[in-house]
């Protein structure tokens, strides 16, 4: 339990410490919005495009071996984060962290439900996902209080040390655990899902540089198509698929996938965009924007502690859909920012949507393994952190493609008639690439006062734009997973009690 939750809490800690320190890492770096989201990306799409395979090759190999290796491997990585010294290389690097990271991911849930039986795998359910509540709450703070304190480069640095005690606990104590059924690992599946992702993300991310009839963003989502129609050809025919499709039977188990997705591609991502603007527009330091975010993960701290201990008595069904029906309440009160709002308008929004996540993590991690049984645990457990990176993914993705036209368009249209007209284009670039006080700073005296304006309510109103989009998909996600997880999917090894 120690080896695994420590192995998750540096991996999730990653994903929130970045959020904060991305103004830090963009002035050092000189980056633009799209190399941020590469960032974030980089390492969403290695975890992602590996996590299948990595749980094949954890059930065929052993669980605690592959979880040691994903560790060392993650450590590296973390590292060289930590050395880059262009924006190119520290993606490269993040894309290396991801992949210890899917190792370390595919194996977690697994051997959390081969070491547990029970009331006890509740328990330890419970214990999992407050440790996600753990990461996500410091995960801000710290990052903030590094980025502040010393620099960016440590939110990188800090993996060193935890790394080192997960691996010291893991080869002491951790039992090996494998897949008596497993077969070699499904190569071809793994090529044609990684090549489908990949086109996917980088089509997204270069509409948002572009535009959405570009021949290469065009050329790039129809291959993922193509790629992905092969990925779901090759599961059929294939003797051992990394993905079983036949999984998909049990509704419980497509609910939790679902939930899986939604949860990373609404709030998670929406998040990136959310620190941005209380960095750039509103100037909080890094540690002056992480203390604020505590709204958000200390209630989802709380909620998951809580929903731990309700996992053992509630369905499943009865925390996920309404957490999402929270968390798209949170989001709507995040929603309505103006140009003259304080950082104060998101503390309601911020404290719902943290009630909402909780809610939702704690039970979904039995949900995913829960519905089968525990030799198949190595592959349903990398299924849904798959689908969880996949919306990570694609939710920053889109969501930064449709914020950069919104703040285009509004930039164009509030500049129009002016002298900073035929610069909008490059205005609108530094603003949403979080550089809006240095262009205000650099225009001449005569149009600062309404470039500041335009500029502050253009990238207001595309943030609220984008908050709508990830409301909608919350609330979508809410009926889906009401309707599709029953508590008799649950096999008797896993999930809550069935007779609860």
């Amino acid at each position: 339990m120690a080896a695994v939750c420590l192995g998750v809490f540096i991996l999730l800690l990653d994903i929130t410490i970045v959020n904060v320190a991305l103004a830090d890492i963009q002035s050092e770096l000189d980056a633009s919005l799209s190399d941020l989201q590469w960032v974030i990306d980089a390492y969403a799409l290695s975890l992602a495009a590996l996590l299948l395979t990595a749980g094949s090759l954890a059930d065929l190999f052993g669980r605690r071996k592959v979880f040691v290796i994903g560790t060392l491997l993650f450590m590296v990585g973390s590292i060289a984060c930590g050395a880059a010294q262009d924006i190119f290389f520290l993606q490269l690097a993040r894309a290396f962290q991801g992949i210890g990271g899917a190792a370390m991911f595919s194996t977690a849930l697994a051997l959390i439900a081969s070491a547990f039986q029970g009331r006890d795998r509740g328990v330890a359910f419970g214990a999992f996902g407050a440790t996600t509540g753990v990461a996500v709450a410091v995960g801000p703070v710290l990052g903030g209080v590094l980025t502040s304190g010393i620099s960016w480069r440590w939110i990188f640095f800090v993996n060193i040390p935890i790394c080192l005690a997960a691996v010291a606990i893991a080869v002491w104590r951790v039992k090996e655990s494998h897949d008596p059924r497993a077969g070699r690992p499904d190569w071809a599946g793994f090529v044609s899902f990684s090549l489908a992702l990949a086109a996917l993300v980088y089509g997204l991310i270069r509409a948002g540089q572009t535009e959405w009839g570009d021949g290469r963003v065009i050329a790039c989502l129809v291959a993922a198509a193509v790629l992905l129609a092969v990925f779901v050809l090759v599961q059929l025919r294939g003797a051992h698929p990394m993905f079983d499709l036949g999984l998909l039977r049990k509704p419980t188990f497509t609910g939790g996938l679902v939930a899986a997705f939604a949860v990373s591609a609404s709030i998670f991502s929406l998040l990136t965009y959310l620190v941005i603007y209380v960095q750039n527009v509103l100037g909080y330091s890094a540690v002056g924007a992480g203390v604020r975010f505590l709204f958000l993960s200390g209630a989802s701290f709380v909620a998951a502690a809580i929903a731990g201990r309700l996992t053992e008595h509630v369905p499943a069904k009865w925390l996920i859909a309404p957490g999402f029906t929270v968390l798209g309440v949170g989001l709507l009160l995040v929603h309505g920012i103006h140009p003259d709002s304080s950082w104060t308008h998101l503390i309601p929004g911020l404290l719902v949507s943290g009630v909402g996540i909780g809610m939702i993590n704690t039970p979904l991690a039995s949900t995913a393994v829960g519905v089968v049984p525990v030799d198949r645990s190595g592959m349903a457990s990398g299924i849904n952190s798959t689908f969880r990176q996949v919306g990570i993914a694609t939710g920053i993705a889109v969501l930064g493609t449709i914020f950069a036209h919104q703040v285009a368009d509004g930039i164009r249209s509030g500049l129009a008639g002016t002298p900073a007209a035929d610069q909008s284009d490059r205005i609108a670039e530094a603003v949403t690439g979080g550089q809006t006080q240095a262009v205000i700073a650099s225009a001449p005296a005569g149009v600062r006062e309404q470039l500041a304006a335009v500029a502050t309510s253009s990238f207001v109103d595309a943030l609220n734009h984008i908050t709508l989009i990830a409301m909608v998909l919350a609330f979508a996600a809410a009926v889906v997973c009401f309707l599709t997880i029953r508590q008799q999917d649950f096999v008797q090894q896993g999930g809550p009690p069935a007779g609860h």
